[in-house]
């Protein structure tokens, strides 16, 4: 069994009688802005793609639609599905209340048989949501128009709704441990109910792989390999799987291959590869949040491969599965990151739902090979808006600690950029000079191995008592931002006034970050524009601002040999 290029929306656990609810609901806004109108789901309000395309502040409001149920459909479990709904969404289904979810980028799903009949139902979802309060909302902007580097906010349903048919007996969940050098992967089952487990491991159509065994509630099952196929950069070898629980089936895919640190090494499968990473905010001209469809995805992918680059920073935003599925299968390296911004970490008053959303985000995306670094926090030093006003370190030591405790298999970021905790598996920096001074604090690492960029990524920050300890490897996780051939009423961190001197930027802060041994990867500020924000490397609509000889000078830039791939391993 081989698992097909389709459309399902979760494609790391997928059954086949499933049910699409994507399409025209009814919505109506209730808050300070009224608005009764049909609406496109997935697509946010705020989007063209939806239909609507109404930008204001829509705090509170309502989908519904009716759905058709058969009598068979009731015999099980019949599980309501939504892919993320920003941030409190409560579902009722004729007029009963099923269940509520906060945060507004996780998935959530509730058995809806209890209240359903034969027949039509009327499905309805109450949202709020509101960027201004102290919740999560990554570059949503909190004023009325975008502004700076916050951009349109997206309201209520932004991820696909689906109805899928399960027996009461079912399985919750599947997690892989692939083992690289015993050729092995150990599958770790949840059932609801139990029953007996049967598990096959396919590559190419073949079987390479095969366990079984009584489930009670959780158990592990170790799948030895007869076949050996890496996932690496640029080549994302899938291992299908086929799993059932009795009479429930799934099907599901896992990479075989392991990241760590070696000293400032960054390993994939035991190789020290330098993560050439460029920025991607996940936003969309027509959709906001939602891409169009799966080759929006995949374009965007491509354009990062073909200036060179291995792979995408996912930035204040948790992307849909499906992308990550396409990374998964293209061999393209991302980070997963939490859309932080929007919460005050200056105290610990919306610790308790980051971390219930984080672990649902965790929870989510801890099978995609693609995924090599966690990023909960992005910039947490100063609030944004205040910077009389320093955070409580113990709400990124807090995160960081749970992240590694779901996820001990991949190396996490307290917090990108800024103020750091005590506890960081890679001391990262952003940095966002022009290119003379760049270098000098790139030389200063080389040389020194001294962290001297100003405050903001200082590096003995006294508040705190964080002081760099020349050990840990350094991410250059934010550089460039450099505005060219945009439309003048944007901005950039820095302006180039001609494609050569836009070029010239680029090669000679990139060369300075590959040249330097003890730098483990970079990232490039940005792939496109973003609205007001016209750094971007490709026009917001994904359109080239540079000539192809341009654009091989980049890539022949970014695929130079890092000095850290050159190293030795530590002793």
């Amino acid at each position: 069994m081989t698992i097909k290029t389709d459309t399902h929306p979760c494609p790391q656990f997928k059954r086949t009688n499933y049910t699409s609810l994507n399409g025209v609901w009814r919505f109506e806004s209730v808050g300070d802005k009224k608005l009764s109108a049909e609406i496109v789901v997935p697509f946010c309000p705020e989007s063209a793609l939806s239909g609507i395309g109404e930008t204001d502040f829509l705090t509170d409001c309502v989908y519904s639609r009716t759905i058709e149920i058969a009598p068979e459909d009731l015999n099980g479990r019949l599980a309501l599905h939504f892919g993320a709904v920003d941030y409190i969404a409560e579902v009722f289904v004729n007029g009963h209340f099923v269940c509520r979810h906060q945060g507004g980028y996780t998935p959530f799903e509730a058995d809806i048989a209890p209240f359903a009949h034969a027949g039509q139902n009327r499905l309805e979802v109450r949202v709020h949501d509101d960027a201004r309060e102290n919740t999560a909302s990554g570059k949503q902007s909190a004023k009325q128009q975008s502004y700076g580097c916050f951009y349109t906010r997206t309201t209520g349903i932004w991820q696909s709704v689906w109805l899928e048919r399960t027996p009461r007996n079912y399985l919750r969940s599947v997690r892989f441990f692939p083992d690289v050098s015993r050729c092995a992967v150990d599958v770790e089952l949840v059932a609801e109910g139990g029953g007996t487990a049967q598990i096959a491991v396919f590559y190419d159509g073949r079987e390479v792989g095969r366990a079984a065994g009584e489930v009670g509630y959780r158990r592990t099952f170790r799948i030895a390999l007869e076949e050996a196929h890496l996932w690496e950069v640029g080549n994302g070898r899938l291992y299908t799987v086929s799993i059932a629980l009795d009479d429930d089936r799934v099907e599901s895919y896992f990479g075989l291959r392991e990241v760590r640190f070696d000293g400032r090494r960054f390993l994939l499968n035991g190789k020290s590869v330098f993560q050439r990473l460029v920025l991607d905010q996940g936003y969309y001209p027509d959709g906001v949040y939602t891409p169009a469809d799966d080759e929006a995805m995949i374009r965007d992918i491509r354009l990062g491969l073909e200036l060179g680059f291995n792979g995408a920073r996912l930035h204040q935003k948790l992307f849909d599965p499906r992308y990550l599925y396409h990374c998964d299968r293209m061999g393209y390296m991302v980070w997963g990151e939490y859309p932080s911004w929007g919460v005050e970490t200056e105290n610990a008053d919306a610790l308790g739902q980051f971390i219930a959303e984080w672990i649902e985000a965790v929870a989510r995306d801890c099978n995609h090979p693609s995924i090599v670094t966690w990023c909960p926090i992005n910039e947490a030093w100063e609030n944004l808006d205040d910077n009389r006003r320093v955070r409580d370190p113990r709400f990124v030591e807090s995160v960081y600690h749970v992240t590694k405790t779901l996820d001990p298999t991949r190396p996490c970021v307290d917090t990108s950029g800024g103020y750091h905790g005590r506890y960081t598996d890679i001391f990262d920096v952003h940095c966002y000079y022009e290119p003379e001074r760049f270098v000098e604090q790139i030389e200063a690492i080389a040389k020194r191995d001294e962290l001297t960029m100003e405050k903001t990524y200082a590096p003995d920050f006294a508040e705190e008592n964080i002081i760099y300890d020349k050990k840990q490897p350094i991410h250059v996780s934010e550089y460039g931002g450099v505005a060219y051939g945009h439309a003048g009423k944007g901005w950039g961190y820095k302006t180039a006034e001609s494609e050569e001197a836009f070029v010239e930027k680029y090669i000679e802060t990139t060369q300075a970050i590959l040249a330097c041994d003890k730098i483990c990867g970079m990232c490039y500020t940005q792939l496109y524009d973003v609205e007001q924000e016209q750094n971007g490397l490709y026009t917001f609509d994904r359109k080239a601002k540079l000539r192809e000889a341009a654009v091989k000078r980049i890539r022949d830039c970014n695929c130079t040999v890092a000095a850290i791939e050159k190293r030795e391993a530590s002793v």
